[in-house]
């Protein structure tokens, strides 16, 4: 992977609007993002985490203000193997595609081999990112045949295989039983150990503050984005929720 030179941040948002037609959806965001965070984007239904995320990485284009991947303007950042994206309910697509895991995988080295034919480099970057999220024994299965949880690896390991920087996760466990949930967050885990920074939006605060270093609480504007440790002493959740909403604590090994 290749390394940020360490001044700029990975994701630089200031004072960002978007609006689909009258409906505002994000509203006067500012926030960075830095090399090796783990972020955690919540809030409730609705309230623009999606695209909040798609403007992080240069989907949406602002109304105004401005949005900076690893130090240049989002809108026309041209190092897309850069990012690895797993969008909400990609899983699900995975359903109807008639490829096997290996070559799901095989299509994060495409931005590297341009027009060429792939080389053995690029055949080893896929099997070592199979390795990496432990599944290289499901290679020759069809995508569609994996469980959710089997999937997501697959997904991720596509990342890893574009030799991503930045690893975008639009609520990847809907759907997942806890067992599964629990390894997957495992990997995560090890993933940003590795050094590959994280944003992910995930619906369950309480697993989700049990791994993330940082966290963003957004409703349509921002209400809080700072350490673990400041979120969960703050009354954000309060405030976008409302005051009978807490944090569960999850038993987790």
């Amino acid at each position: 992977m290749a390394a940020t030179d360490g001044s700029d941040p990975v994701v630089a948002v200031e004072d960002v609007t978007f609006a689909y037609g009258e409906k505002v959806a994000v509203e006067d965001v500012s926030l960075t993002i830095e090399d090796g965070d783990f972020l955690g984007l919540i809030g409730p239904n609705g309230s623009g985490k999606t695209t909040l995320l798609q403007l992080m990485l240069g989907l949406n284009r602002p109304d105004s203000g401005s949005v900076e991947l690893f130090g240049e303007p989002a809108s026309t950042f041209d190092a897309g193997e850069r990012i690895g994206y797993v969008a909400q309910r990609s899983t699900d697509r995975g359903e109807a595609m008639p490829v096997t895991v290996r070559e799901v995988v095989t299509m994060g080295r495409f931005a590297h081999a341009g027009r060429s034919r792939l080389t053995a480099e690029d055949h080893e970057a896929v099997t070592t990112a199979l390795e990496t999220v432990g599944i290289r024994s499901l290679g020759d299965r069809r995508i569609s045949d994996l469980s959710g949880g089997q999937r997501q690896r697959a997904f991720i390991a596509r990342a890893l295989a574009s030799e991503a920087d930045l690893l975008a996760l639009d609520e990847p466990t809907v759907g997942v039983d806890a067992e599964s949930r629990d390894r997957f967050y495992g990997l995560l885990d090890d993933l940003n150990r590795r050094g590959i920074t994280i944003i992910l939006i995930e619906h369950d605060v309480g697993v989700l503050t049990k791994h993330v270093n940082k966290v963003a609480c957004v409703n349509r504007t921002l209400y809080h984005h700072g350490d673990t440790v400041s979120f969960l002493e703050s009354d954000a959740l309060a405030e976008i929720y409302g005051p009978s909403h807490g944090i569960l604590e999850h038993d987790h090994p």
